[in-house]
């Protein structure tokens, strides 16, 4: 997996994750398929993965590039207990709640790294959820987290980095402060991402695909534009293009054979 920051090295199609976001496994199969080679991965949550378990995740994924989606928080160990289990479908990259604090992250951190290790597998990139997307100021204030988001979000980001994770999820609008807060080697993965031509849904703080990428964002993951299109292998296709028509623009470099390529070849 392709996951350099800010070095223009990604290919347009290598930072778009698509979520698989059903219970159904056929339509997220169909929906993986769909995007196979168009994309750089999937993302999997919490809906497929209580509906199908693990074996529904490995179907669903179809040898793609998984961001498996499932934002453990909890103490230390059962966490790292997770993070053990989950290393074993492969993924690309998962993630915790940083409101878990330092020993979890950390605890996170270790699982991944030792049964990567003992499995023989590439190491996953664990990253640390700041605030969801779905929140806002107001939201925030309503469960006892005064200041606006970007101050909270940069907060997890710092703890996030010194208990060894590799990035953060985090909203579009934030991108720039992370980037300018914890360097070019911090992982940026980014939802809450609308084409223009897409309705915004329940996500407050959105951005569109190209304003993410230039803002700093090294993934994007996009939902509702492809997986509820009539077509999503058009609508996959027309944000790559639109991306990369961005980059030709001057805004940011690609080279080829990243997931997306290898997927297809494959």
């Amino acid at each position: 997996m392709t996951t350099p920051s800010q070095d223009g090295t990604i290919a347009p199609q290598d930072r778009i994750f698509a979520a698989l976001d059903t219970p159904d496994i056929e339509r997220a199969a169909a929906l993986s398929k769909a995007v196979l080679g168009i994309v750089g991965g999937v993302k999997i949550g919490k809906e497929l993965f209580t509906a199908q378990g693990p074996d529904g995740v490995r179907l669903a994924a179809g040898g793609a590039p998984l961001f498996l989606d499932l934002k453990f928080h909890d103490i230390p160990n059962t966490v790292a207990g997770a993070v053990r289990a989950a290393v074993h479908l492969r993924p690309a990259i998962l993630n915790v709640h940083a409101s878990g604090g330092r020993a979890m992250m950390q605890a996170a951190a270790q699982a991944a790294r030792e049964t990567a290790e003992d499995l023989g597998v590439e190491r996953p990139k664990v990253i640390g959820v700041t605030v969801l997307t779905s929140l806002d100021a107001a939201d925030l204030e309503e469960v006892g987290q005064r200041g606006p988001a970007a101050d909270q979000v940069l907060r997890l980001a710092r703890l996030t980095q010194d208990s060894g994770l590799d990035g953060v999820v985090c909203a579009p609008q934030e991108i720039a402060a992370l980037r300018e807060a914890c360097g070019p080697g911090f992982l940026l993965v980014v939802p809450g991402i609308r084409p223009s031509w897409a309705a915004s849904g329940d996500q407050k703080r959105v951005m569109t695909p190209a304003e993410a990428i230039a803002a700093g964002a090294d993934h994007i993951v996009i939902g509702r534009p492809i997986n509820a299109a009539d077509d999503p292998r058009a609508a996959a296709q027309r944000i790559v293009e639109e991306l990369a028509a961005d980059a030709g623009q001057g805004s940011r470099s690609a080279v080829p054979a990243g997931p997306a390529e290898k997927a297809q070849a494959g």
